[in-house]
């Protein structure tokens, strides 16, 4: 089911490129090299790091989440080294444009891996995960919902696809970065049984920050239309995508691309509401990576579907390492990414 563009095509030689994304929870890197297609992604490494653990309430990138980030970053410059990169671009996000003590946490990084971490605004952020999802965004309906939910916050995009303007790419109509992310909601209402209650007090909170942007951009009427699709990239959907499969291990290739219904995800985070942290562990795909956020993921989710009723939801384990590497490898010519007016 994986869309155009992602590890499409077959090399063994050529330049290869880098994209490293340092999110709030995750320390995500691809190597991928060029192909007629797209590109082949040649390594790849992905570790839960939490970096954003207690910012919430400190304001501060801990000691303990530095370490591990760093040790996970380590990692990344050794793959990186190893596969000869030629271009490489490694970005951080929300965790490290809200801690006070970023430009230290930066530094150590730089001293002890040789990694340059780049602080990207939550418009570039947007504009990445775009371009990296757009092979799932078909032309048939001309207008485009996708959202990206983060540890430390969620980017919700609105994009025309009818390419009557800007010599047929894409135009972003509008971007909402919500300061909600699996990690600081995880941590305000606990990682065990949240219970129905507490999960709609979690989804009424979030539908509120949502108004203004509905206001703004009348989302719904486009949707009784007809002309919306919408897509998800993050950890969320993917993990209940992989539940509503039934899968006994995650299956990237049938999880990119794929759909979600509404009405069965409903049902799927009734349940995780009413479980356990443990119940949640032992449930396929989901584990102890996740089982502390996916409820907190399940009630983002539930908001934007309550405010934005599509039937069904695209799902894409690519976005914003992806929209990297396309700009990357570009070289000079214009990238397929996604213009805002």
């Amino acid at each position: 089911m994986a869309g155009r563009g992602y590890w499409s095509g077959e090399t063994t030689s050529g330049p290869a490129y880098a994209a490293l994304d340092l999110g709030t929870n995750n320390c995500r890197l691809l190597v991928a090299r060029p192909t007629a297609s797209g590109f082949r992604v040649i390594d790849a490494f992905s570790r839960v790091v939490r970096l954003g653990e207690g910012l919430a309430q400190s304001g501060r990138l801990s000691e303990n989440a530095i370490q591990r980030t760093v040790d996970a970053l380590r990692v990344c410059s050794q793959k990186i080294r190893r596969r000869a990169v030629v271009r490489s671009r490694n970005v951080a996000t929300d965790a490290c444009r809200r801690a006070e003590n970023c430009e230290h946490f930066l530094n150590r990084v730089r001293n002890e891996t040789g990694i340059n971490l780049e602080i990207i605004t939550s418009l570039e952020e947007a504009q990445l995960a775009v371009t990296g999802c757009l092979p799932l965004l078909e032309s048939g309906e001309p207008r485009g919902f996708v959202f990206d939910i983060g540890g430390g916050s969620t980017e919700l995009i609105w994009i025309d696809l009818s390419g009557d303007k800007n010599g047929g790419e894409p135009q972003i109509l509008g971007t909402l970065s919500l300061p909600v992310g699996v990690v600081n909601v995880a941590e305000r209402y606990g990682c065990d049984r949240v219970g129905r209650k507490a999960y709609e007090q979690i989804v009424c909170e979030i539908e509120s920050m949502l108004t203004t942007f509905e206001a703004d951009h009348q989302i719904r009427d486009e949707i009784d239309s007809g002309t919306v699709q919408m897509l998800g990239t993050s950890g969320t959907v993917t993990t209940l995508a992989s539940v509503s499969q039934g899968l006994l291990r995650y299956d990237r290739t049938l999880i990119d691309g794929s759909f979600l219904e509404r009405d069965a995800v409903m049902a799927i985070n009734a349940r995780l509401a009413d479980s356990s942290y443990a119940d949640r562990v032992d449930m396929p795909c989901i584990g102890p990576d996740r089982a502390d956020l996916v409820v907190a993921g399940a009630a983002i989710l539930d908001a934007i579907w309550r405010t934005w009723p599509v039937v069904r939801l695209r799902v894409a384990d690519r976005g914003l390492r992806e929209g990297i590497l396309m700009n990357l490898m570009s070289d000079g010519r214009t990238p397929c990414s996604a213009a805002i007016i």
